[in-house]
């Protein structure tokens, strides 16, 4: 019989809870999540806030007026053109998310990543419960000096500042599209300029073997779209000493078919079903 994953809650639990929000990640743990997956972009003055646009969604976010971001209006909602404290006056739970009908609707702002810390080992040392950190640095080539830092550098260096503040390296996976970003912080690691933490590479469909070569290096975890996955690529991991953990796996036959595979975590939006149905 497979074993069991890991199981990681994406964004918190977005199919449940506003994403990338304090009452999403408190719902998470409430619910036996070992492992908060989320994003990280940066404000106008320097903050690393929590977030998996750099801007303010339409599909859910509300001015500070109390009425509908616009989807004409996020280019110019550019949280890197936004001091963090502008940042905090959107709700972005109260509406839902119309793509998660079953989101629970409630107020909610886009958090610094210092107060998600915070407030996640308050629970810890309250609970006893081992809490880990998957973040993403959401960065795009295209997106230097726009809608992010010019350089990944800058970005990564402003990320570790707050890990490195409020939590072990061993408790943090870091992960990104961008392999410029895993290159930095590899070299930064090599160095001893940063702390040991396990990289993630996230891919669509890149196979392990490209991934490697294209990074220069084996990262710690291989992370694809689930779809993309087969056994063997999952046996290919294994024998490079990767783990394997896919992106996001919703349903409970996609569940069950990543058991069977072999996966290590799995990252899912409905972590409160998933874990009942291991």
């Amino acid at each position: 019989m497979a074993q069991k994953p890991i199981i990681q809650g994406h964004r918190g639990c977005r199919g449940e809870f506003p994403e990338n929000t304090l009452p999403a990640f408190q719902h998470a743990l409430e619910a036996g999540v070992t492992v908060l997956e989320m994003d990280v972009c940066i404000s106008a003055d320097g903050q690393v806030l929590v977030s998996h646009e750099p801007y303010m969604n339409s599909l859910y976010a509300i001015k500070p007026d109390g009425t509908p971001v616009l989807k004409s209006e996020e280019n110019g909602l550019n949280v890197y053109k936004m001091s963090y404290s502008e940042v905090r006056k959107f709700d972005v739970g109260s509406r839902g998310n119309p793509l998660f009908p079953d989101q629970k609707k409630v107020f909610a702002y886009k958090p610094l990543l210092e107060d998600v810390f915070q407030w996640a080992e308050d629970f810890r040392k309250k609970t006893g419960k081992k809490i880990y950190y998957n973040i993403e640095i959401k960065s795009d080539p295209k997106e230097y000096g726009v809608s992010q830092p010019p350089t990944v550098d800058e970005f990564s260096e402003k990320v570790w500042a707050v890990m490195a503040k409020h939590v072990r390296p061993e408790y943090i996976i870091l992960q990104s599209f961008d392999f410029n970003v895993l290159k930095y912080w590899h070299k930064s690691i090599q160095s001893g300029h940063f702390s040991r933490v396990d990289l993630s590479a996230l891919v669509t469909r890149k196979g392990p073997e490209s991934t490697c070569s294209d990074l220069g290096f084996t990262p710690a975890i291989y992370s694809p779209n689930f779809t993309s996955l087969t056994k063997d690529i999952v046996n290919e991991c294994h024998s490079k000493g990767m783990k394997v953990i896919p992106w996001t796996v919703n349903e409970p036959t996609d569940v069950k078919a990543m058991i069977q595979l072999g996966v290590d975590e799995i990252i899912t939006d409905y972590p409160s079903r998933t874990l009942k149905n291991l």
